[in-house]
């Protein structure tokens, strides 16, 4: 996010105005409200944190952070906890750099997720950012149970200018991803990226149809860096949350991409995840266009939603 384009942080500004009514507006009265730091004025913070979605766990990491920080600094008034509670949040979300090393070394990108949340969406947009950055990328569609997803994946692929290596509605994903890395050592491709099903709602198969992915890597193309991106729809709060928790039982869950966080007011899930699950958000999307999706940067994520502009955003 803080090296995308200009005009994101607007955008992501204007799409967490509901998560920010949600949440910020609530703390500002509980700064101007109390007039000493105690247990009520920890709870009533605590109380909206978890209803902004940001969940029990982080809550709780946060809160501990801010007591620290508080009787550290002998702070009294609490009005000059505002930016204490900002640089809690921060905390929680910061996304080290080492965790886009697939973009420095050959690899596999499996992007999984339920229908509807974006996925094949991400994975096209995913493609043109990173042919960007001057990579050659290719995709492949093994998302072969929904008849329209290699039509979308093929529309994405020519959008991005990137090769997409497909297979007929029904044919087995795991072939097609063997396909695919033939064509992509064959053809030096820096990231492939594999558009695969995701059917929560049979864990069984997901589990198989994903375990035989995986062995194919392994036997195939074992020196390649294996990036495992689970997409999640924003707007959809705690249920994003247990979707997260379903898939990195069943996958090596490496990162999650965030979708739709344009008009929600569940942008505190991006928090509760990354705490929850141990796994960072990488990438979030706000709106349609391939320019939409960004890396990750708690920096400006969590001034968008406390409509902090730094000098850098104006």
């Amino acid at each position: 996010m803080a090296e995308g384009k200009p005009g994101f942080f607007k955008r992501l500004v204007k799409g967490l105005a509901k998560t920010r009514d949600n949440i910020v507006s609530g703390f500002d009265s509980i700064f101007s409200g109390f007039s000493s730091i105690d247990e009520d004025f920890y709870e009533e913070i605590e109380e909206i944190l978890i209803m902004g979605d940001i969940g029990i766990n982080a809550t709780n990491s946060i809160i501990d952070h801010l007591k620290e920080e508080v009787a550290k600094q002998h702070i009294k008034d609490p009005a000059k906890c505002k930016q204490l509670l900002v640089d809690s949040i921060k905390k929680q979300m910061e996304v080290e750099e080492t965790q886009y090393e697939f973009e420095k070394k050959k690899s596999v990108v499996l992007v999984i997720g339920v229908n509807g949340v974006g996925k094949t969406t991400s994975v096209g947009k995913l493609a043109g950012k990173l042919k960007d950055q001057g990579l050659k990328v290719m995709l492949a569609a093994a998302d072969t149970f929904r008849a329209a997803a290699g039509e979308q994946l093929t529309q994405w692929a020519n959008r991005a200018g990137v090769e997409i290596i497909g297979g007929q509605q029904g044919a087995d994903p795991a072939s097609v991803v063997y396909d695919a890395v033939a064509a992509a050592k064959a053809r030096d491709v820096d990231v492939l990226l594999c558009d695969t099903a995701g059917r929560l709602h049979n864990k069984k198969n997901l589990m198989e149809e994903l375990g035989k992915i995986y062995r194919i890597l392994d036997r195939e193309y074992p020196e390649a860096y294996l990036e495992t991106l689970v997409v999640l729809d924003g707007t959809t709060g705690q249920n994003a949350l247990v979707q997260a928790k379903q898939f990195a039982e069943v996958a090596k869950v490496t990162g999650i991409i965030l979708t739709k966080l344009d008009g929600t007011a569940k942008g505190g899930i991006a928090v509760a995840i990354q705490s929850e699950l141990d796994v960072p958000v990488k990438y979030i999307g706000i709106g349609e266009t391939i320019d939409d999706l960004e890396k990750f940067d708690a920096d400006s994520f969590v001034n968008a939603l406390f409509d902090i502009k730094n000098e850098s955003q104006q």
